[in-house]
Formats: C-alpha cells, structure tokens, sequence
C-alpha cells in the first residue's frame, strides 16, 4: 500500500487494482435552497400544518416543520497523462474508474496537450473494458504537456456549463507544464471561483509532510490549492477517499 506505482511490478498493480476496485469515494454534501419536510427543524411549514389542521376541522394541531434538503457535491477528477505522468497515469485511471462505479456525480477528464472527457468510457461495470475504451479516446497519451491550457478550457467550456459551480475539483498532475505560467494563473483563479475547493495530487510530494513546489507551475497553482497531497500509491489515495467527506 505504500510502494510508489512507479515502482510496483505488474502483478503487484494487478492487486493495487483489485483494491481500488473497492474503494467507495463519498463526496462531500452541501445544504441547497430548497427545503423538504421534517420531524424537527428551524423553518414551520404553515402549509402542511393547516391542511393536517383542516383535515381535523380546524382543532389545534402540532406544528410541521422543514428542513433545508441536502445534495451531494459534483466531484471533478482532472488526469495528467503525460509522458512525466506514465508511471502513475493508469494507476489513477483505475482510482477514476473506482470513483465513477461509487457514485454517478463524478466527472473525468484527462488531458496532455489537449483536453479529453472520458466520464462516458468508464460508465462501464468491466475495469478493463472502460480502462481499454478511454485509452483509446485519448489522442495524447504520454506526450506533452499543457496544463494551464488545458485547464483554461475546462474552465471556460465545461466549469461555465455549470459542472464545476460548487465542485470538489481534484487534478492529479506532477506540474511539468511546458506552458504559459500566465495562463494557468488564469485558468487556477477561474476555477477556484467555480468551484468549492481545489485538491491537487503530485506524486512527487511523496511521503514528505514538508514538500515545497519546485516547478513554475506549482509555484502558480499553489495559491489556489486548498489542499495538497501526492497521490503516488495507495495509501495516498486512501487519503483522499477518507478526507473527501471532510472539505
């Protein structure tokens, strides 16, 4: 559980896959506007009360009372699966799959040079057949990388559509951009406008508590991170499952 993806052997990530196949992934909740009834609560609701009370032909009755209702946050998974990423790529599409299977309010997309959904590939129950099918939809695996870009146009096509207002936005990246510093400044404030909360996953954290971002990029992204962690092997990612819940 604490060996590095990169460094496991290929049966060693059979197992880690058997694994991650039974995470369950709880998203965080969030009180809506919207209200429903209740035993107890704050709000009466003058509606149900009379009627129960004409039901009774007018004698007293006790008070109804309503709730505001509670929805779970979209969760937004963002894979880098560049040449830097390979020896976790898959790993983390595998966790992506495991969250998908756990709850339907899950988005994927994966990006290199370009920007690809892949939530549709991974509706499937097979892991290998949904693992199989998004590698083929994406064009750019392990190759370069540009992540301001690629987060610019998440935010400006998908995070305008609504998906990201009040999301839980995870990007599992090592931030190696061979981009524009200004543009994924840009797209890191946009999105943490969107969004309820940015966690970002760099395996080359590690198990260092005291990591520093090296790379521009991280440099960039950090004032918009809300929460930093490495996700470079399973107990990592365990991490993640078990603070979701928490944000």
């Amino acid at each position: 559980r604490s060996k590095a993806f990169g460094a496991c052997t290929d049966q060693e990530l059979v197992v880690l896959r058997r694994i991650m196949a039974q995470f369950r992934l709880t998203p965080p909740r969030r009180r809506t506007r919207r209200s429903r009834p209740a035993r107890h609560g704050r709000r009466p609701d003058m509606r149900r009360t009379v009627r129960k009370s004409l039901h009774l032909l007018g004698e007293p009755v006790a008070m109804q009372w309503r709730r505001r209702r509670v929805k779970v946050r979209p969760l937004i998974l963002l894979l880098d699966v560049s040449g830097s990423m390979a020896d976790y790529s898959r790993a983390l599409l595998q966790f992506a799959h495991s969250a998908r299977q756990a709850t339907q309010r899950v988005e994927v997309f994966c990006f290199g040079t370009r920007l690809t959904r892949i939530t549709v590939p991974l509706r499937r129950r097979s892991p290998d057949a949904a693992l199989a099918e998004a590698a083929r939809a994406v064009v750019d695996w392990d190759g370069g990388t540009r992540i301001g870009a690629c987060l610019d146009e998440f935010a400006r096509t998908w995070g305008r559509r609504g998906m990201a207002r009040g999301a839980v936005v995870v990007i599992c990246s090592d931030g190696l951009d061979r981009g524009s510093p200004q543009v994924l400044e840009t797209a890191m404030e946009r999105l943490s406008r969107l969004s309820h909360s940015i966690v970002w996953m760099n395996p080359h954290k590690g198990p260092n508590r005291d990591y520093r971002p090296q790379t521009v990029a991280m440099m960039v992204a950090e004032a918009h991170i809300d929460l930093l962690l490495s996700g470079h092997d399973l107990d990592s990612l365990a991490e993640l499952a078990a603070l979701l819940p928490t944000l």
